[in-house]
């Protein structure tokens, strides 16, 4: 990708950051009512309402890859040509926004609410997907991408607290045993989330280059052939992106991470409730003051990345240190019964509310460098592919993970809406607290030492990406470029940018993104 002249101030990020109200905020509401709302007054049962959120969990962890793959290869339609291959779908989606209004009416059939509800997945995809994107595309400076992260996931976070606040706004109003109170709601979520997208689309640019016509060795996509191509091409390049070292680092860290704390915000209130006996309330409140302080704490990381130059790496570190601290904090409280002021509590959720806006924000900002990692093997923009990737492996990760918390509490002898549990089941619950989430943070934190992405390493990247670009020779690339591209995609340097051509090597992942015989 060619260094834009365009700059991204915070004007700029903001408009970019607008649309993750969306990614923070529809699923929060749906996450916290719909059920709630099936089951009280829409005439679903349990079993009725669990099928629809099943059945759409199985499709959209198909939908989040297929999307990116369509919008890497959307570019060669004469609507990806007109519109851009990725803003083209922001575009499209910002009235369809509308549609989010419609599962919050009562009174309608099983097929209405599934139909609807599908179709906010669909519509989730088809904005979240080619927006998450952008940030690759609209600059390759690393200050840049880091403040449009940083924006982003402070966005989000502020769609989390309109999704909590805004309802009980509506319910003083209208009355919270009222149906039409959670129609209102859906309006006013549809008309945010429909200027934000516009927004969003109003205030970002694409890529220029990501299509050259004048290298025909490369193609956009793997051929226009029929559908079988098409998947055939989607599989090769879910599987391709894998063979990049850094991305496998990447997602190891990120899976890693997000699951520890599902772990812990699984079992939390459990351990408030069952092993420090301490009232349900409680809970809410602690986890309030942490949701609170992490739109500060999002903009001190990255004010930490951007202005005095941490890594990704220390940041993450930093972060994982916090939260260890306050899970031994917790620890010891259990251990030794100690009686401990609201204030200290506080203090310390203040502390881990911090590092968790650190550790869901670091991940989304190295995000947007892998594509230039994947580049200088494919030759290729596949910002899409990679969104879908780690959409897909998130959700799927999330889910697995709630079902062995239940396995494990079951097994331990949980009792169902007791108000005491038995020993083992207390010490399975604190185990998975503690140990279950100390050791995915362990993982990502042994990572982060092998991890080499940073601001230094990827400004050599884009060097030599930009060298090769104007027709600089292999040959030519000085010995510590050569390392940190080795570091960065696992590959010796003459097996990248097509130098498998030269090697003979088809295994090299450059041999996925070229046209070769299909024998």
């Amino acid at each position: 990708m060619k260094p834009t002249e365009r700059r991204v101030g915070y004007g700029t990020a903001i408009g970019y950051g607008v649309t993750d109200l969306f990614g923070g905020g529809a699923f929060a509401v749906i996450g916290t009512w719909l059920l709630f709302f099936y089951t009280t007054y829409c005439g679903l049962t349990v079993l009725e309402a669990g099928s629809i959120f099943a059945i759409a969990r199985v499709i959209d962890a198909l939908l989040s890859p297929i999307m990116g793959y369509i919008t890497d290869n959307f570019g060669n339609t004469w609507l990806g040509k007109r519109f851009g291959r990725r803003r083209f779908f922001l575009l499209i989606s910002s009235p369809l926004m509308f549609l989010y209004a419609l599962i919050w009416i009562s009174d309608m059939s099983y097929w209405y609410y599934l139909g609807t509800y599908l179709s906010i997945e669909l519509l989730s995809a088809m904005v979240l997907v080619p927006w998450e994107t952008l940030s690759a595309e609209m600059t390759n400076r690393f200050s840049e991408r880091t403040r449009l992260s940083g924006v982003r996931m402070m966005c989000s976070q502020l769609g989390g607290l309109l999704a909590v606040s805004v309802p009980g706004v509506i319910m003083h109003f209208t009355g919270k045993d009222n149906p039409m109170t959670y129609t209102y709601m859906g309006m006013f979520f549809a008309v945010v989330f429909c200027l934000a997208v516009f927004i969003t689309w109003r205030c970002t640019w694409e890529a220029s280059d990501v299509c050259d016509s004048d290298e025909p060795e490369y193609v956009s996509a793997h051929g226009s052939g029929n559908l079988w191509h098409h998947i055939k091409g989607l599989v090769l390049d879910l599987f391709s992106s894998f063979k990049i070292r850094i991305f496998r680092q990447h997602i190891a860290i990120y899976i890693s991470s997000f699951t520890a704390l599902d772990v812990f915000g699984a079992v939390f209130t459990y351990y408030v409730v069952y092993s420090l006996k301490q009232d349900v309330s409680v809970v809410s409140g602690f986890l309030t003051v942490a949701a609170f302080v992490s739109v500060p704490g999002t903009f001190g990381f990255m004010m930490l990345l951007e202005k005095f130059n941490m890594t990704p790496s220390g940041a993450l570190r930093l972060s994982y240190g916090c939260i260890f601290g306050v899970l031994c904090f917790l620890f010891y409280i259990y251990m030794t019964e100690a009686q401990v002021s609201v204030w200290l509590f506080l203090g310390v959720f203040v502390i881990f509310g911090m590092a968790r806006a650190g550790l869901y924000y670091i991940p989304w900002n190295i995000y947007s460098f892998i594509p230039d990692v994947d580049e200088i093997i494919t030759k290729k923009r596949r910002e899409g592919i990679f969104a879908g990737v780690m959409v897909l492996t998130r959700k799927s990760t999330v889910a697995l993970a709630i079902m062995l918390i239940g396995i494990v509490l079951q097994e331990s002898g949980f009792v169902k809406g007791s108000g005491e549990q038995p020993i083992s089941a207390v010490h399975a619950i604190v185990g998975l607290m503690i140990f279950g989430t100390g050791a995915l943070l362990a993982i990502s934190f042994y990572i982060t030492y092998r991890f080499k992405l940073t601001r230094d390493t990827h400004k050599i990247l884009i060097k030599e990406v930009a060298r090769l670009k104007l027709g600089g020779r292999l040959d030519d690339c000085d010995p510590r470029s050569r390392q940190v591209i080795k570091d960065l995609t696992g590959y010796e340097y003459d097996k990248v940018w097509g130098g498998m051509d030269k090697v003979c090597d088809r295994d090299t992942l450059s041999s996925v993104s070229y046209r070769n015989d299909p024998s």
